[in-house]
C-alpha cells in the first residue's frame, strides 16, 4: 500500500515546489457582474450536485465505479465555453488559483487527518448502548473545535461504527454524528472548521470566536444531544441484542498507535503556524499566484507528517481499523469537480448586486444599509449548505463591511451571524463541509446503507436541524 500515499504526496507535490518569477502585468480578473456571468454558469455546479444526489441512487453500480468520470465530465463542461468566453489567461489563472490556494491545500489536509486518525485503534470492550453513543459524540464535539472538524470526525467515526456494528438501526448515529462532530463542535475556535479559519486569518481574534460563539453552540448541543439519546434509545429497545454481545467478557479499554495523537498535535501546529507566522514575507508568483512560505511549509510539514504515520503504523491496526484508500479517493475526486465547477458562481456572489444573485446580497440589509442579522444567519447558511462555505463566509464577511475590527466592536451580531450560518449549517448536506462527505463515505465502507443526497436532507436535515436554527433566529439574532 505505500506506492498509494507516495502516488497521493507526488500529485501534491508539485503545487508546492512549482514556483516561477514575479508575475508581470495585470492580475487576470473574472467579472462576476450580470453583464458577463449570467445564471447559466451555474449549471455545471448544479449538474455535479445532481449527480452526487441521483446516481447512487438509480444508478449505484455505475457511479460506484465511475463517480470520477462523471467529476470529470462537469468539470470539462464548465472549462470548455469558459476557455471560449473568457480566454485562456482569466481560465488558467483561475484554474490555478482554486488549485493552489484551495483545492491542494484542502486535500492534503484531509489526507493528513484521514491517514493519521486511520493509524488510531480503540481497543477492549466498547458496547454501543444509548449512553455509550452520546458520551462518544460528545467527546467528539468538543474536540472538533480544537482538533477541526475533519480530524474530530476522522478520529472517532470508526470507534463509533465497531462499538455498533451488532446493531440492526445505525443510519441515525451517523446522523447525528456528522451534525455534531463533522460540524456544530468546530465552532468555538478558528481551528475549528475553515471558515472561521479564514476569519481569524482577516483579522478576526482567536479567541473572539470562543465567546461568541459559546452560547449558541451549548444551544444546539444540548437539544441535538437529547434527540439523539431519544433516537438510541428508542431504536436499541427495539432491537434483539446478540448473546454473545451480551455476555462478552469485558476488556479494558486500550489504545493501539497512540503516537498517531502527536502527529495529530503536528497537524494542529502546522495549521497554527500558517494564521500567526508571516514567513518573513517570502513568497512565490505562479501566473500571478502568490504563494506564501508558510503555507508551503504548513502543507510540506503536513505531508511529512502523513508519510510518517502510514510508515510507523503496525499494517494491524489499519486493516483492525478496515481502513482503505476509497474514501480520500472519493472525497478528492468529487470534490475536484466540485472546486472548479464552483468557479463562476462564487464569482457571482461578490458581484454583489451587480450579479445574478443580487437578490440574495441584497436581503441581508435594510434600505439605510444597515445588517439583517437573522438574513446574514440564513443566506450565509443556505449557501454554505451547497457552495462550499468558507469562501461563502467571505462573500458575507465583505458584504458586512470587511473590516474584522469594526465587525467584532460595532457589528459582532452580524459577524456572530455570518459565522454561525456558515458553522451550522454546513451539516445541512453532506457536501456543506468537507467531512460530511467522508464520515458518509467511510460508513458505507463499513456496510452501512446511508441516506441519499436528498434522503438525508428531507428525511433528516429539515426535520431536525431547521426548527433548531429558526429558534436560534430568535434568540440570537
Amino acid at each position: 500500500m505505500k506506492h498509494k500515499i507516495l502516488s497521493i504526496i507526488l500529485i501534491a507535490v508539485p503545487a508546492l515546489i512549482l514556483a516561477g518569477g514575479d508575475a508581470h502585468g495585470e492580475v487576470p480578473h473574472l467579472d462576476g457582474s450580470i453583464g458577463n456571468l449570467n445564471i447559466i454558469w451555474v449549471v455545471p455546479f448544479i449538474g455535479i450536485l445532481l449527480s452526487i444526489a441521483v446516481f447512487p441512487l438509480v444508478a449505484p453500480l455505475f457511479w460506484h465505479h465511475h463517480f470520477g468520470k462523471v467529476s470529470l465530465f462537469w468539470a470539462v463542461s464548465l472549462i470548455g465555453p469558459f476557455l471560449f468566453k473568457e480566454g485562456w489567461e482569466i481560465t488558467l489563472y483561475e484554474l490555478l488559483h482554486v488549485a493552489f490556494l484551495e483545492y491542494i491545500p484542502f486535500i492534503i489536509l484531509l489526507l493528513a487527518l484521514f491517514t493519521i486518525s486511520g493509524g488510531v485503534r480503540l481497543t477492549g470492550t466498547l458496547v454501543g448502548t444509548p449512553s455509550v453513543n452520546t458520551l462518544i459524540i460528545l467527546i467528539g464535539t468538543i474536540l472538533a473545535s480544537w482538533m477541526g472538524t475533519t480530524g474530530a470526525a476522522m478520529l472517532l467515526i470508526r470507534p463509533l461504527i465497531r462499538a455498533n456494528a451488532h446493531r440492526k438501526h445505525k443510519v441515525h448515529l451517523i446522523v447525528f454524528f456528522i451534525f455534531l462532530v463533522a460540524n456544530i463542535g468546530g465552532s468555538l475556535t478558528p481551528l475549528g472548521d475553515p471558515p472561521l479559519f479564514l476569519g481569524f486569518l482577516k483579522g478576526v481574534d482567536f479567541f473572539w470566536t470562543t465567546t461568541a460563539m459559546l452560547k449558541p453552540m451549548v444551544f444546539m448541543v444540548i437539544c441535538l444531544l437529547v434527540l439523539f439519546y431519544m433516537f438510541d434509545k428508542y431504536y436499541f429497545g427495539h432491537e434483539l441484542i446478540p448473546e454473545s454481545n451480551q455476555n462478552d467478557e469485558s476488556h479494558k479499554l486500550g489504545l493501539e498507535g497512540s503516537f498517531n495523537l502527536l502527529l495529530l498535535l503536528g497537524v494542529i501546529g502546522g495549521v497554527l503556524l500558517s494564521g500567526f507566522w508571516d514567513g518573513g514575507g517570502i513568497y512565490f508568483d505562479v501566473f500571478h499566484i502568490r504563494l506564501e512560505i508558510q503555507n508551503l511549509v504548513r502543507d510540506g510539514l503536513l505531508l511529512g507528517l502523513t508519510y510518517a504515520s502510514w510508515i510507523l503504523t503496525s499494517r494491524k491496526i489499519r486493516t483492525a481499523n478496515d481502513y482503505t484508500w476509497f474514501p480520500i479517493i472519493e472525497v478528492a475526486k468529487l470534490f475536484a469537480g466540485i472546486f472548479v465547477t464552483i468557479i463562476p458562481a462564487i464569482a457571482i456572489l461578490k458581484a454583489g448586486t451587480h450579479g445574478a444573485l443580487a437578490s440574495i446580497v441584497s436581503s441581508v440589509s435594510n434600505g439605510d444599509g444597515s445588517p439583517i442579522d437573522f438574513m446574514y444567519f440564513w443566506a450565509t447558511g443556505i449557501l454554505s449548505s451547497f457552495l462550499d462555505n468558507a469562501p461563502t463566509y467571505l462573500v458575507f464577511f465583505n458584504t458586512a463591511g470587511g473590516n474584522a475590527t469594526t465587525l467584532m466592536e460595532d457589528l459582532p451580531n452580524t459577524l456572530l451571524a455570518i459565522s454561525a450560518g456558515a458553522v451550522f449549517m454546513g451539516a445541512n448536506t453532506y457536501i456543506g463541509n468537507a467531512p460530511n462527505f467522508m464520515v458518509k463515505s467511510i460508513s458505507e465502507s463499513s456496510g452501512i446503507e446511508m441516506p441519499s443526497f436528498f434522503g438525508y436532507f428531507f428525511k433528516w436535515a429539515i426535520p431536525i436541524l431547521f426548527p433548531l436554527f429558526i429558534l436560534v433566529s430568535f434568540l440570537f439574532f
